[in-house]
């Protein structure tokens, strides 16, 4: 279980760890890689809105800056030098930054001028601050005639900065989902997690079969008088304690971040409720593991096939290593409190207001959120797709979800369902001082998880230091 502080860029490390088509490769200093290709191109001039010309008269260069790991580099050069032969009046120079120091590097080249065209930022700690310096390109701006325009795009995966901007497209989401081990479940007796979201289990349903899953080492589960929760050798539920899990179950209670009317809003009544409800897995029904227990487990893909556990809320990219893990398992929608709801999260590609070159810059944007380019990331377990014809068309649906192991039976009407119809935008892109304000609750909740205080308790505590910090929501 992992300590999320910069959590969209450690989601986009890992997820590209497993293949790397939005990655680059570098384990300390920054890395330049580029492919000069023939053709010819007309260069296009920033915030113009030409329509894309089939033929251009001139070669143009961009610069792409993303974060990534080692192991990355050979793969990402070869889609930038596939992407390169394709559109071969466009060279892509890609320069690699340790993700350690991606923010204060791009930081440091937007107040030098230095060239920057298209770059993978994190959107809470980085793109916003710069996009409130005018910064970032609208990218209404240039996709309006493109090829691909914004309205191909899944409404969360867009990052508005107001009603009328839009900064950033995601390049990967994620919601959330129950994912577990078949053969546990078949053992208890128990109902299989359900994939139909019109059915979603109830929070009493949920914590009811997570007892009758939660044994102790005489083989008595967490219903049976005898019980005892000291000793336990299998827990009925597992799920992280970062923002992306229990923000889920925020929403779903119908709470928020921050109030319509300018209020912290994780000491509201629902979110409260909600927060409380899952500290009470671990605490009162005894289902899920303690912080200390936690330690000794492994990652959810080895905790459910080394039956240490036998359902665990996790991210949808947890398909990828759950799947190379070899056990029989399945994926539910999550369970629900009033609604069923999830978060979907992702890392963004943004391209620079004072950029030369829109047009290229944007080509290359919506190659490297194309399926079509390379459907491993999308059929392995790992990402889902940003745009609408490859979460809706059967015949796109079925190259990434058919014919793999690492899409289980409804999946399609389960994990895609919930993300067509039952998800809401990050809060990085639409809670303003995100980061700020997570950096107050995460130490309050450790005393949630820990039992040491109730859930009203500490949001009431921290209500004090984040209450200053609360600027409203981003307009949509």
């Amino acid at each position: 279980m992992k300590n999320y502080s910069k959590i969209t860029a450690v989601i986009l490390t890992g997820l590209m760890l497993a293949t790397a088509l939005f990655g680059c490769g570098s384990t300390s200093d920054t890395v330049s890689s580029d492919t000069t290709s023939g053709g010819t191109a007309s260069e296009v001039s920033s915030g113009t809105q030409q329509a894309q010309k089939k033929e251009p008269k001139e070669p143009v260069e961009i610069v792409y800056t993303c974060w990534g790991s080692a192991t990355e580099k050979k793969a990402t050069e070869a889609t930038i030098a596939k992407f390169e032969q394709e559109n071969s009046w466009i060279k892509v120079k890609t320069m690699v930054i340790p993700n350690a120091n991606y923010d204060t590097k791009i930081t440091t080249m937007v107040a030098a001028n230095e060239p920057l065209d298209i770059s993978q930022l994190e959107s809470a700690t980085i793109a916003y601050p710069l996009a409130e310096q005018g910064k970032l390109m609208n990218l209404k701006t240039i996709a309006e005639n493109s090829e691909t325009p914004l309205s191909d795009f899944v409404p969360e995966d867009l990052f508005y900065l107001d009603k009328d901007t839009i900064i950033g497209v995601g390049n990967g989401l994620e919601v959330f989902n129950l994912f577990y081990n078949k053969d546990m479940i078949q053992a208890a007796g128990v109902e299989t997690p359900p994939t139909d979201p019109e059915k979603a289990w109830t929070w009493d349903q949920f914590v009811e079969t997570a007892k009758k899953l939660t044994v102790d080492k005489n083989g008595k589960n967490a219903l049976d008088p005898s019980f005892d929760p000291k000793k336990i050798v299998q827990y009925g539920i597992s799920f992280p304690k970062w923002w992306g899990l229990w923000g889920n179950f925020i929403y779903s209670n119908g709470g928020d971040y921050v109030t319509q009317d300018g209020k912290f809003g994780l000491s509201q009544p629902e979110a409260v409720e909600a927060l409380q409800k899952l500290a009470d897995l671990i605490n009162v029904h005894h289902v899920a593991p303690t912080p200390t227990a936690e330690k000794g487990l492994p990652g959810t893909e080895i905790a459910l096939q080394t039956k240490k556990v036998a359902m665990a809320i996790d991210g949808q990219w947890v398909h990828l290593p759950i799947d190379s893990a070899k056990f029989n398992f399945g994926s539910g929608v999550l369970p629900k409190m009033k609604e069923l709801k999830t978060q979907a999260v992702t890392g963004m590609l943004s391209i620079y207001a004072n950029t030369k070159n829109p047009e290229a810059s944007w080509k290359l944007a919506t190659y490297l959120v194309d399926p079509g380019q390379d459907i491993t990331l999308y059929k392995n377990g790992n990402l889902m797709p940003v745009t609408k014809p490859w979460l809706t068309e059967k015949d796109k649906l079925d190259q990434w979800t058919t014919n793999t192991t690492a899409r289980p039976d409804g999946y399609v009407q389960g994990i895609v369902g919930m993300l067509l119809n039952y998800s809401v935008p990050t809060p990085t892109g639409t809670v303003k001082n995100f980061n700020k304000i997570i950096d107050i609750v995460n130490p309050a909740l450790d005393k949630v998880w820990l039992g040491q205080q109730t859930a009203q308790e500490a949001m009431k505590a921290a209500e004090a230091k984040a209450q200053p910090l609360v600027q409203g929501k981003r307009e949509r």
